[in-house]
């Protein structure tokens, strides 16, 4: 499963994408995690999309650059030092809806 975690500037996400993916692995998941910022959106393949809550007011817009779910994070996502806030998250979020499997370009 790919998960592309945005945020402003990429930064932030960029902690919370290698938190999220070291808390993953660490259950077991074979995810691929990257952050990006809300532009590269449209050309990012992703299974998931998980966004700052900064960009709260942008989901609607997020939601139709992308095909598979968005969620928005909690305000307090920054300080999950461990990823394991996020990862159950995800996973409640999956056990919801799960993601296509569909094959897109990356």
């Amino acid at each position: 499963m790919r998960i592309l975690v945005v945020c402003g500037a990429g930064a932030s996400s960029t902690f919370v994408a290698q938190r999220l993916r070291h808390a993953a692995s660490a259950a077991g998941r074979d995810w691929d995690t990257a952050a990006g910022t809300e532009s590269t959106i449209a050309t990012a393949f992703a299974d998931l999309v998980l966004i700052g809550p900064h960009l709260a007011d942008r989901v609607d817009r997020i939601r139709a650059a992308t095909r598979g779910p968005v969620i928005v994070l909690p305000d307090d996502v920054f300080g999950d030092r461990h990823g394991t806030r996020t990862l159950a998250i995800v996973e409640a979020a999956l056990a919801d809806s799960p993601p296509s499997t569909a094959k897109g370009k990356s």
